[in-house]
């Protein structure tokens, strides 16, 4: 899911993220209840409207937003207390708030309010935190049953799974939120400086114990070997913003590994950033262009670079969906990693 923090995906046009084969976006809750607000949001009748995208929309709760603001919340029982980036004012989520903000923001997919723990983190905290987060998700499913869509189309709740890197806290998390009959469900608090090997580690035991039959959403990962690494052990869906925050510091994704566009070699590539993409950036311009509009500071530059990591991305997974359904993902997975070279580097 290309990421939309705030209604937007940064640089990119909607009719492009169509274009690359978009199927859904992510917004964020935090983020949009603090600006525009829920009154705008809901006079233009939810997110999709506001932003003119008519496919769907994944909303976070805020909570790993929150877990970012460490020095300006408070955590208790009732939800998350703190203080806005923007201008210091204070707000208060609970787990009945955040489906009552996303309700106003449509979005088709909600997400519950959860907490996200640091790493490291001791595994008292760790295990406390936990049931808490299963408690709110409860209080989640409560208020989304005691109340109705907006804007005359359903929604969907996930709960997140959380227990940092401890797998007994991981498992009896997956396990208390599988039996409380979710509609999908999210990893959480993974990616956050944990060695890889933990993560998928974590990964699989939750998606060992997750219906198979339900949509499991690894948030915020990841590199492409991370994404495809996932799909091996369960995995459904993805966020991550790197293929736009990548793109905008002129580092881009190909098929042959990635490529630094700042680097001097590229000044005369009049080659296409991957020559096997057929994606608006790769069929139209070099890489020597893209290099010329990132020295010179145009706007062009973030645009196109991130319309190109996004068609990688969209390119990657629905190439891994077509190997899984073809019976071959565990040597096409192999063939495609073996191809993508460490990160180029500098001059």
């Amino acid at each position: 899911m290309p990421v939309g923090t705030q209604g937007t995906v940064k640089a990119v046009e909607p009719r492009e993220l169509k274009e690359v084969q978009a199927q859904i976006i992510l917004g964020n809750t935090y983020h949009l209840y603090l600006r525009p607000g829920c009154d705008i949001l809901k006079a233009a009748g939810g997110l999709h409207r506001f932003m003119q995208w008519d496919l769907p929309i994944l909303t976070d709760s805020g909570g790993f937003q929150v877990y970012s603001l460490a020095d300006l919340r408070g955590i208790d029982e009732s939800g998350i207390t703190f203080k806005s980036h923007l201008d210091g004012s204070v707000h208060h989520f609970t787990p009945e708030s955040v489906v009552d903000t996303q309700r106003i923001l449509g979005s088709d997919v909600m997400m519950v309010l959860d907490e996200c723990t640091p790493y490291p983190c001791e595994e008292e905290y760790a295990r406390g935190s936990n049931a808490m987060t299963v408690r709110w998700a409860a209080r989640c499913k409560q208020r989304m049953e005691e109340t109705e869509p907006l804007y005359g189309f359903g929604q969907t709740l996930f709960a997140i799974v959380q227990g940092s890197v401890y797998p007994e806290i991981r498992a009896a998390s997956a396990g208390a939120l599988a039996a409380l009959d979710f509609q999908g469900y999210a990893i959480g608090g993974l990616s956050v400086g944990e060695p890889a090997d933990v993560m998928y580690g974590m990964t699989e035991i939750c998606t060992g114990i997750l219906p198979a039959a339900k949509p499991r959403y690894l948030m915020g990962v990841g590199t492409p070997e991370n994404i495809l690494e996932s799909i091996a052990r369960g995995i459904d869906l993805f966020d991550c913003v790197m293929p736009t925050r990548n793109g905008r510091n002129a580092v881009l994704f190909t098929r042959r590994g990635k490529l630094n566009l700042r680097n001097a070699r590229h000044a005369e590539d009049f080659a296409p950033v991957d020559p096997d993409c057929s994606c608006y950036t790769c069929r139209t311009f070099s890489r020597a262009y893209l290099r010329h509009l990132f020295r010179a500071r145009e706007i062009l530059a973030l645009q196109l670079a991130s319309l190109h990591n996004l068609a990688f991305y969209l390119w990657l997974t629905a190439t891994a969906r077509e190997a899984i359904i073809a019976g071959r993902f565990a040597a096409w997975k192999a063939e495609a990693l073996a191809h993508m070279a460490p990160e180029e580097r500098e001059d």
